[in-house]
C-alpha cells in the first residue's frame, strides 16, 4: 500500500563500482568510499600516451611507403609479356595523306567507291615497348585484348631494330606477292626469275639444287619440258606431280645450263578445304625460292608504320578493283586479313579476333578471312560483322563480287566451313 504523501520510485541498480566499494577502501555508504559514483580510467601519464601516438604514426608511413613502391612496381617496371588489342584499319581503295595508297602506272584504272580495309594488331610488351603490371592487368581483364607470353611474339634476343626491319621486309615482300598474285588473277603474264635460297633438310632437293641455282625449265616422267618463267608455271606442273616423282630441273648454274634429277616431296599438312572443294594435291621440290619479278605495269603503295605479311590478301583485292571497270564492292564496306604468296594462296595470321574487333569498330559490316583462322573466329565474331572464308585470291575476288551484288549470304562463312 502507498501511503499519502509519498512515492514509489524505481531506482536504477548499483554499479560495479558501488557494489565494490569496500574492496576499495571503504563500505557503501561511508565516506570515501565511492557510493553513487561510477570511478573513471587513470589517464595514462603523457610519455606513454605520446609514445602510443609515434608507433601509431609509424605504421602508417611504413604502410604507406609500402603502398607507393607497389604503385611504382606496378606502373614502372616491365613485365616478360605482351599485350596485343585491335589496331587501325586502312582503306586500300583509299587515301593516306591525300595520296591514293595504292597507285598504278602505264595502265588504265578506273575510279570505285566502297571500302577494302586491310586490318592491324597493336602489341605492346616487346624490345622497346614493354608492358607493366597494369598494362597486363587491363589487358586480363578487357574483353579486347589478350595478354600473351613476350616469347610468344617477340623473339627472343631481338632489338627492336631488327623487329621493326624483319616487319618491314615482310611487308615488301607481301606486296609484291599481292601484285603478282593479283595481276595474274586478272591474265597479265608476270615474268619472273627464280632463284634457290634454300634447300629443306631432308629433302629430295637438298644437296641436289644449291644456293643461286637459277630455275629455268622441270620434266616430269613421260611429259613435255616446261619452261618456267613465271612461279604459277612452275607450280601447275608441281600441282600434278606425286609426291616421290624424280623430276628432271633446269637450272643455270655459275653461267651453265645444267639438268638435275629431284625428287619431289609432299607438301605439309593440308590446308582445311571449303565444303565442296578440291583438296589440295601435287608435290613440292623441297626449296625456298627467291623471285625477281618484272612486272607488267608498275603498283606502288603509299603506307607506312605497318609491317608484316598480314595485309597481302587486301591489297590484291584492292590492285584488282583498281584495274576492273566499275565498283567490284558494291559501296560496301569490307575489311578481311590473310598473307598472299605468288601462287595465290590465302594463308593463316595472327590476331584474327583483335582484327575482328578492330574491322568492325571503323564500321565494316564483313570480313574476309583465312579459312585456316576460322577455329578462332568462331563464337568470337562482334555483332553487326558477317565473316566469309577463303582460301584463295579468286575466293576473295568472288565473295567481294558476291557482296557487292548483295548476295553474301549465300558465301560460306567460318561456322559452315570449317
Amino acid at each position: 500500500m502507498i501511503r499519502p504523501g509519498r512515492r514509489r520510485v524505481d531506482l536504477p541498480a548499483p554499479d560495479a563500482a558501488r557494489r565494490s566499494g569496500a574492496a576499495d577502501g571503504g563500505a557503501a555508504g561511508r565516506p570515501g568510499g565511492g557510493a553513487g559514483r561510477p570511478r573513471r580510467p587513470e589517464p595514462l601519464p603523457l610519455r606513454e600516451e605520446l609514445q602510443l601516438v609515434s608507433r601509431r604514426s609509424v605504421t602508417l608511413v611504413v604502410a604507406a611507403g609500402l603502398l607507393a613502391v607497389l604503385l611504382l612496381v606496378a606502373v614502372l617496371v616491365p613485365l616478360p609479356y605482351a599485350v596485343q588489342r585491335p589496331g587501325p584499319t586502312v582503306n586500300t581503295l583509299g587515301e593516306v595523306d591525300g595520296e591514293p595508297l595504292i597507285t598504278v602506272e602505264d595502265v588504265r584504272t578506273y575510279p570505285t567507291s566502297g571500302e577494302l580495309r586491310l586490318t592491324t594488331v597493336a602489341v605492346a610488351g616487346g624490345p622497346g615497348f614493354e608492358v607493366t603490371a597494369v598494362d597486363v592487368l587491363v589487358g586480363w581483364l578487357s574483353g579486347k585484348e589478350v595478354v600473351l607470353p613476350r616469347d610468344a611474339v617477340f623473339p627472343e634476343g631481338r632489338t627492336r631494330e631488327q623487329i621493326d626491319q624483319e616487319a618491314g621486309a615482310q611487308m615488301t615482300s607481301s606486296q609484291t606477292n599481292a601484285t603478282v598474285a593479283a595481276l595474274e588473277e586478272l591474265d597479265y603474264d608476270v615474268p619472273m626469275v627464280l632463284t634457290v635460297a634454300s634447300a629443306a633438310p631432308g629433302s629430295g632437293a637438298e644437296g641436289v639444287l644449291l644456293r643461286d641455282d637459277v630455275i629455268t625449265s622441270i620434266q616430269p616422267p613421260g611429259r613435255e619440258v616446261t619452261q618456267v618463267q613465271s612461279f604459277s608455271d612452275l607450280a601447275a606442273v608441281l600441282a600434278a606431280t606425286a609426291p616421290g616423282t624424280t623430276v628432271t630441273v633446269g637450272v643455270e648454274r655459275g653461267g651453265r645450263e645444267e639438268r638435275v634429277e629431284v625428287v619431289t616431296m609432299a607438301p605439309p599438312p593440308q590446308q582445311p578445304t571449303l565444303e565442296g572443294a578440291d583438296a589440295p594435291e601435287g608435290s613440292l621440290l623441297g626449296v625456298v625460292l627467291e623471285p625477281d619479278v618484272e612486272l607488267p605495269v608498275e603498283v606502288n603503295f603509299d603506307i607506312d608504320k605497318i609491317g608484316g605479311p598480314s595485309a597481302g590478301t587486301m591489297f590484291a583485292l584492292g590492285i584488282i578493283d583498281t584495274l576492273t571497270p566499275g565498283e567490284m564492292t558494291g559501296g560496301q564496306d569490307i575489311a578481311g586479313t590473310g598473307t598472299m604468296n605468288l601462287a595465290g594462296e590465302v594463308g593463316a595470321i595472327g590476331g584474327i579476333r583483335q582484327k575482328l574487333i578492330g574491322a568492325r569498330r571503323d564500321g565494316a559490316e564483313w570480313f574476309l578471312a583465312p579459312l585456316r583462322n576460322c577455329d578462332e573466329v568462331v563464337d568470337h565474331v562482334p555483332d553487326g560483322l558477317q565473316v566469309v572464308a577463303v582460301t584463295t585470291i579468286e575466293e576473295a575476288r568472288h565473295a567481294v563480287e558476291v557482296i557487292g551484288e548483295g548476295d553474301g549470304a549465300s558465301l560460306p562463312s567460318c561456322a559452315s566451313a570449317r
